[in-house]
């Protein structure tokens, strides 16, 4: 590049361009800008190529050449601000959102909505996420029943000193909410007496029910949901404890959470096997972090591909199988989501016909050793124009609404619980065209120069061009889905678990908290409370170890016969 011989002077490939010159130059009127498309602008110079010296040529090509570096350079300047706008204070990729569109309702029924039920006949809708819960949403509460304390069935009304009364369907319903320590403690005084001539000692027998451990099934199934279903870590825990006045160090939940993750073994070991036989099978990964590591662990776990590679990951694989059980799997090691689904692949039965894998489009995700079909994640294709939407908010306009309407008709096909063959001729009828017009669309703007192929919108459009046969399996196989977004809020657990307790501190505790994670994600994915499956599992760990597949989250006894022994 030449270098400047004056401050008045900036660099343009090769070439110093005067700002005396550019000064000269009348500003343009607001009031007459036009857009400008640089292929267009490409082909002008092209055709002035017979008007204008070589050199005169070359330094006009050479002006919007830089205009197209520049253009670009800010496009992935915004789009990058604009994704770490979104990391720090969160947001929407509703399509409404991106595009900025006003919501449907406008005029006197926004600013009325009684107008609005008046005109449609329906009663006004409360607003999304505002007001209180209702008793029936306190699954978890005690209740108790109270007869009234002066009136009995049929007896004569005491107002109208006529008619008789009588129990109504629905009771009064009050719920009063206090406060109470995660973890509580009983302290049980035996009485001792001692004979004052041979000093023998009697102790009063324990009440019945108290058992044998300090801390119970409930006890280890609350520090477990804690610590490893909301990302409480164990220092934490122990301040609130310690500020209750019901001790309880780290070290020591620690201890029982460890013990209890030995005795659930058997179950988690099953959940894998079921969930290796999967028809569909969701994944992908996070970075993690331990930090003792051994060089040791990382060569067995890796074999000859350890090598150079130094990361250390938290994959997440959703198995959905016959009967709509999904089962939520948790790996944290140097291994990458493709190799823990490989080894997951190796204890599939070699009868099964090859499950559907679906991930995004990175090669860490998919496993080469065994033969899976591969779908690619329509989120993160669309995510790619949402992030360029404020550059070319036209062009993103017709791609982001046609996914809209894709997505509406697979949440159609839900509604009306439709079966994997149904769906998919449902898609090819509804789907099928407004994908082949995004097909259509994409082609011709290249084809047609409208779209610079190294722009924003460029990159967008290529990377949906490259993945379109994994993108759109839903047209061709039965139960495909649209997108990964159930394995990545799998992989929440794991993301907050990160962000609280920042690392795990051996392999071993990775594998203690994958095992819960496990344990805990299954049970929430099968609408089943978590706190009472751990319960259920650590209060009959033998017999749950005796017969792990009788007590998976989608039929373990609610009611089992307690267990003389809880350890």
């Amino acid at each position: 590049m030449t270098r400047l011989s004056t401050k008045n002077s900036y660099p343009v490939w090769g070439h110093d361009l005067s700002v005396v010159a550019l000064r000269e130059r009348p500003a343009i009127p607001a009031s007459t800008r036009i857009e400008i498309d640089l292929c267009a602008l490409s082909a002008i110079v092209e055709r002035s190529k017979a008007a204008l010296t070589a050199e005169e040529h070359r330094q006009l090509q050479a002006a919007v050449d830089t205009l197209a570096f520049l253009t670009r350079e800010l496009e992935s300047k915004s789009t990058s601000l604009e994704r770490l706008r979104r990391f720090l204070f969160g947001g929407t990729e509703k399509t409404s959102q991106v595009l900025g569109d006003p919501p449907a309702t406008s005029g006197a029924l926004l600013d009325n909505p009684c107008a609005a039920a008046e005109a449609t006949d329906e009663p006004p809708k409360k607003h999304a996420g505002h007001g209180k819960n209702g008793a029936d949403q306190f699954s978890g509460a005690k209740r108790i029943r109270v007869p009234h304390g002066k009136l009995q069935r049929a007896e004569r009304c005491p107002s109208c000193a006529k008619g008789k009364v009588y129990p109504m369907q629905q009771p009064k319903v009050l719920v009063r909410i206090r406060g109470m320590a995660p973890l509580s403690a009983t302290i049980y005084e035996c009485e001792q007496l001692r004979c004052n001539l041979c000093g023998q000692i009697f102790a009063a027998a324990s009440p019945q029910g108290v058992g044998e451990e300090k801390y119970d099934a409930s006890a280890v199934a609350m520090v477990a949901l804690l610590k490893y279903g909301t990302g409480f870590p164990f220092n934490r825990l122990e301040k609130l404890q310690h500020s209750l006045g019901i001790p309880l160090p780290a070290a020591t939940q620690w201890d029982v959470v460890k013990q209890a993750a030995d005795s659930l073994a058997p179950v988690h070991d099953e959940l894998i096997r079921q969930a290796s036989d999967g028809e569909l099978l969701h994944n992908d990964d996070t970075t993690a972090r331990i930090l003792d590591l051994t060089d040791k662990q990382r060569a067995e776990a890796l074999g000859d591909d350890v090598d150079g590679r130094t990361g250390v990951f938290t994959s997440s694989i959703v198995s959905s199988r016959e009967g709509g059980h999904r089962i939520a799997l948790f790996f944290t090691g140097p291994k990458h989501s493709g190799e823990n689904i490989a080894e997951l692949l190796k204890r599939r039965d070699a009868n099964s016909p090859p499950p559907i894998q679906m991930c995004d489009a990175l090669a860490a995700n998919t496993s080469g050793d065994f033969e899976t079909i591969v779908a690619a994640c329509m989120a993160h294709g669309r995510r790619h124009f949402v992030e360029v939407a404020g550059s070319f908010p036209g062009e993103c306009r017709f791609v982001l609404e046609t996914l809209r309407d894709v997505y509406q008709n697979d949440a159609i096909s839900k509604e009306r619980g439709m079966k994997a063959d149904e769906r998919l001729h449902f898609h090819r009828a509804e789907s099928g065209p407004l994908m082949d017009s995004l097909e259509r669309w994409m082609r011709e703007q290249f084809a047609q120069r409208k779209v610079e192929p190294n722009s924003g919108l460029g990159e967008a459009i290529q990377y949906m061009q490259k993945h379109w046969e994994r993108l759109t399996l839903f047209l061709r196989k039965p139960g495909a889905p649209l997108d990964n977004n159930i394995c990545e809020r799998a992989l929440k657990k794991a993301i907050l678990h990160r962000k609280n307790a920042l690392f795990f501190k051996t392999l071993n505790g990775a594998r203690v908290g994958d095992r819960f994670m496990t344990l805990i994600h299954t049970a929430e994915l099968n609408g089943v409370p978590p706190f009472e499956y751990l319960v259920a599992l650590l209060g009959n760990r033998v017999q749950a170890a005796a017969n792990p597949g009788a007590w998976l989250p989608w039929n373990y006894p609610k009611d089992p016969p307690a267990e003389s022994d809880s350890s």
